[in-house]
């Protein structure tokens, strides 16, 4: 059996301890202060990258933990993890809800609780797969946009010292729906910048994360399935440990309106073909590369647990939104690389009017309630308020390959 965590430290970050431990160490009396005996919700906590904040968070001693996940067996495993840990300290006031951060039960637990100190949202459509149709579209928008508007006003009647809201480096000059959509909202949580204190991150693919490809791979592994990924797509990694530490120092530490990124090399990137070809030789296995979906599951049903030669396919990648290289800001953006070591600080970002903001969620919503409106007319509308939205649509998704 495989300890994914040693694998990802050896193979994939190539870093034996965090990149961002010092800069949690340096900063250690001011999240102690800012974090010690405060009220937290987390909504979104019980994916890969929620679940990773709180266990960077909780060191700190808050007086209350609140997660908030539609995943309810996630939750159950959450607080199994967190009382099962070694020296986890986990606060006397500590509630999972199983909800909606969309639904109105949620409104009336949050002003129940007459709000909180601290407020991080995860909640998210994070993968490029979600965009297929005009349906699974709307799901994002509504999800990533306009539920997260309606937080955001809801914050406004109750300020939180601190806000952080989750972007993705895919932002960055956007070729995708779910990155146009984070671009939006990331441009909508500069608005309200003014009136408490937010702040985002942009950052690398999380290492064998909740769903991702490399997640997959575990999967097929288990089911003797063959192994399909890109071998063109070259991506940064950083372990689900890391992820969560660079949102807590994003969210504590960061000055209203900034948007942080892990400060990686461009030696560090690696195509998720490579990293197949490496867990499967850590597993003892040989490659065998096929030239097609149908010979790799032909091959795998002969699979046996003597064998060797494991099936994989590798392919270009020509499904819509998919990006070859990952970048972390734009030309057009400042950027602070010096105030800390692992981190790089996107600043001086100007607030878009909330009139733009308006007329943008008003035409989505339209289109929305429309029946006839096509995915062509939604990307079109992200356009007129996007205008570094270079998406293409190929006539193909993630969901017609293996």
């Amino acid at each position: 059996m495989i300890n994914i965590n040693d694998f990802i430290s050896k193979y994939v970050t190539k870093r034996e301890t965090s990149m961002f431990n010092d800069d949690i160490e340096k900063n250690k009396i001011q999240l102690q202060d800012e974090i010690k005996d405060k009220s937290v919700l987390v909504i979104g906590g019980a994916g890969t990258i929620g679940s990773s904040f709180i266990r960077a968070l909780l060191p700190f001693h808050p007086k209350s933990l609140t997660v908030v996940d539609i995943n309810e067996n996630g939750l159950t495993e959450l607080t199994r993890d967190l009382r099962s840990t070694k020296g986890m300290f986990v606060p006397s006031e500590f509630v999972t809800y199983p909800m909606n951060y969309a639904d109105s039960v949620f409104t009336k637990m949050f002003v129940a609780n007459e709000g909180f100190d601290i407020v991080a949202n995860f909640s998210a459509h994070k993968h490029v797969r979600s965009e297929k149709d005009r349906f699974s579209v709307e799901a994002l928008i509504r999800n990533n946009v306009i539920n997260a508007k309606a937080l955001l006003d809801l914050l406004e009647d109750y300020k939180p010292k601190h806000f952080f809201c989750v972007s993705t480096d895919k932002a960055a000059n956007p070729v995708n729906i779910m990155g146009g959509s984070k671009k939006i909202m990331e441009d909508m949580i500069m608005t309200y910048s003014t009136s408490y204190p937010v702040t985002t991150a942009r950052f690398a693919n999380v290492a064998f994360s909740n769903g991702s490809l490399p997640a997959g791979f575990l999967e097929r592994l288990a089911k003797q399935q063959p192994i399909s990924a890109p071998s063109d797509v070259t991506r940064y990694f950083v372990s689900p440990e890391e992820s969560g530490q660079i949102c807590l120092l994003a969210c504590i530490l960061g000055n209203s309106g900034e948007i942080y990124f892990p400060k990686l090399q461009k030696e560090q990137v690696m195509t998720f073909s490579e990293m197949a070809d490496l867990l499967l030789k850590d597993l003892g296995y040989e490659v065998e590369r096929c030239e097609s979906d149908e010979e790799a599951i032909c091959k795998a049903q002969k699979l046996v647990s003597n064998y060797k030669k494991y099936p994989v396919y590798y392919s270009g990648s020509d499904t819509t939104g998919e990006k070859a290289y990952e970048e972390f800001y734009t030309e057009e953006e400042s950027t602070d690389m010096v105030r800390y070591t692992s981190l790089g600080v996107v600043t001086n970002l100007k607030p878009r009017p909330k009139e733009e903001l308006k007329i943008l969620l008003d035409s989505l919503v339209q289109a929305f309630d429309n029946s006839l409106t096509t995915k062509a007319e939604i990307v079109n509308i992200m356009k007129k308020f996007l205008v570094n939205f270079d998406h293409v649509e190929m006539g193909k998704t993630l969901d017609s390959k293996m």
